[in-house]
């Protein structure tokens, strides 16, 4: 006769309506971090432009810049989702890439496609309504672009980063088109070539990894060397240094209406935030922009102090 205690029970599967719910409430979840939340700091750049121009001490341009930001933030979105679904066989294969929602079967790859495919519709048919048409044509010019990106334009040397430059360029001048505002040289020039000094250093970080791990890439990122990467941050962090530096230096204390040069003296944080972000570049610790601004208590510090003297300037005191 059979001994009772050695009978072991095989687990029995969750009920079909555990099952359903479980799946109802990890859909929804697993779309939103397709849309990856943590990228959406870089769309708080939609402020750059009235915030260089002084523009930001009204209720109309804040709820307006609240809107853009929005908008940005699903247009963006939209390339996530169509971008994970067309990656998702190769992010099987990715040691980090794997646990993306589509790639790990939480998300359908048509769901995907429909969600980003109505987000890159309606993102730019809102800017009409909510904006101006200048808004809505930006809106629809990036998602245009980074959807080449998706498909074919990341494979092409130098001009995948241009592409992604262009896209941090654009929503840094957005917040300036909704409002009608004037973009000048000096802000486009320091902008863009900031924008590239990011972009740059995150490849660099990359492709330092892979080389680390001895893993597989892009085959774009081979063709980098890291001697080339590292020459470009350093290039676009020099030309933002100086646009910056010829934009502060171009005003007067007669023309800000100041008692002190605040626009001067900002190029001290402006200069310091670039090196502090250089360290993390040179050691190869920049893949992730988003990490880097949020995490170091540092560049934290310098950028409070950047933005206290720029506000001084802007206000004329």
């Amino acid at each position: 006769m059979a001994d009772p205690a050695a009978v072991i029970e095989e687990p029995q599967p969750p009920p079909a309506a555990a099952t359903g719910r479980a799946r109802a409430v990890g859909l929804p979840v697993g779309l939103v971090r397709t849309a990856r939340p943590r990228q959406w700091i870089k769309n708080v750049l939609v402020v750059a432009a009235p915030a260089a121009a002084g523009r930001l001490a009204s209720v109309h341009v804040a709820a307006q810049l609240a809107v853009v930001f929005v908008l940005f933030t699903a247009a963006a979105s939209a390339v996530y989702l169509i971008n994970d679904a067309r990656d998702a066989e190769a992010d099987r294969a990715h040691p980090d890439k794997c646990r993306r929602p589509v790639a790990a079967g939480q998300v359908p790859a048509g769901l995907a496609y429909a969600v980003g495919g109505l987000l890159a519709v309606l993102a730019p048919a809102a800017a009409v309504a909510l904006c101006n048409p200048a808004t809505a044509g930006l809106l629809g010019a990036y998602v245009l672009m980074q959807l080449a990106y998706c498909v074919s334009l990341k494979h092409v040397l130098v001009v995948d980063l241009a592409v992604v430059t262009t896209g941090f360029l654009m929503r840094a001048m957005i917040g300036g088109v909704a409002l009608a505002i004037p973009l000048s040289r000096w802000f486009l020039i320091t902008a863009g070539f900031g924008a590239l000094f990011m972009v740059a250093a995150k490849r660099y970080s990359e492709a330092l990894l892979m080389a680390e791990r001895g893993g597989e890439s892009r085959a774009l990122l081979r063709a980098y060397t890291t001697g080339y990467l590292r020459f470009v941050w350093q290039l676009a962090a020099g030309v933002a240094v100086l646009a910056y530096c010829l934009w502060a230096l171009e005003g007067d204390r007669a023309v800000d209406g100041g008692s002190l040069p605040w626009r001067q003296l900002s190029m001290v944080p402006f200069i310091l935030a670039v090196l502090r972000y250089a360290v993390f570049a040179d050691r190869g610790t920049a893949g992730a922009p988003e990490d880097v601004v949020l995490r170091d208590r540092g560049l934290a510090v310098v950028a409070l102090v950047w933005m206290a003297l720029y506000g001084l300037a802007v206000a004329g005191l």
